[in-house]
């Protein structure tokens, strides 16, 4: 069954006020994992969770081909309107991967895997690794227990609240990161500082994992 954060009309409305908040400027989860997807020469990427693509021009402008995947009609509106219609985007939920049969070099999901449940989260996680092509890297941005945020609303499960009209959200940190993706090539977990706190969690595809 699908949570708020997944049903299409959630996100109709919320990417015209998060348009207006982001602005078209990437993140600087966006920007780090570009220098990082370079220097590994990564050169087809997928995003789930595009939304109106501020975080995809980014990587296309650095030579990336570049798959996303979005839930809002709104959104892939926006960033063809804005980015160019050459950009394939998936329509449909993060939550029915895969949509296609390609391996990746690299794959990265900016501030959504917290939105999902428990077992949501746990196949993204596989149904990316699954995506990826031999030795290609996934990087995820996830908010850290450390946001003001955290406790706020009412608990739905451990570390997991209801806020915001709705938003469901799982608060991470360095226990539950190794929990979720440790079977995933983790590598490493790094603090990121947006307008909530982050960890960036790079894992790599190289054979030994036990995802999916």
């Amino acid at each position: 069954m699908l949570n708020d954060t997944n049903k299409p009309e959630f996100w109709e409305t919320a990417f015209k006020e998060k348009q207006e908040m982001w602005g078209f400027q990437p993140s600087r989860s966006a920007v780090i994992v570009n220098d990082f997807f370079v220097r590994e020469g990564v050169r087809n990427i997928l995003i789930p969770g595009i939304g109106y693509g501020r975080n995809a021009q980014l990587f296309k402008d650095n030579g990336m081909t570049v798959t996303g995947i979005e839930i809002s009609e709104t959104a892939i509106e926006m960033a063809r309107k804005h980015y160019g219609p050459d950009m394939v985007i998936h329509h449909g939920s993060v939550t029915a991967m895969p949509f296609d049969a390609y391996k990746y070099d690299g794959i990265f999901c900016y501030a959504l895997i917290h939105l999902l449940d428990g077992e949501e989260r746990a196949k993204l996680i596989s149904d990316c690794y699954n995506q990826l092509s031999e030795g290609g890297y996934m990087v995820f941005t996830v908010i850290s227990r450390t946001a003001q945020t955290y406790g706020q609303g009412t608990m739905i499960g451990k570390d997991r609240f209801e806020m915001f009209g709705g938003v469901k959200m799982f608060f991470y940190d360095h226990t539950s990161i190794q929990e979720e993706f440790g079977n995933a090539g983790l590598f490493e977990i790094t603090a990121v500082q947006e307008n909530y706190p982050f960890f960036l969690i790079k894992c790599r595809k190289d054979g030994s994992s036990t995802a999916g």
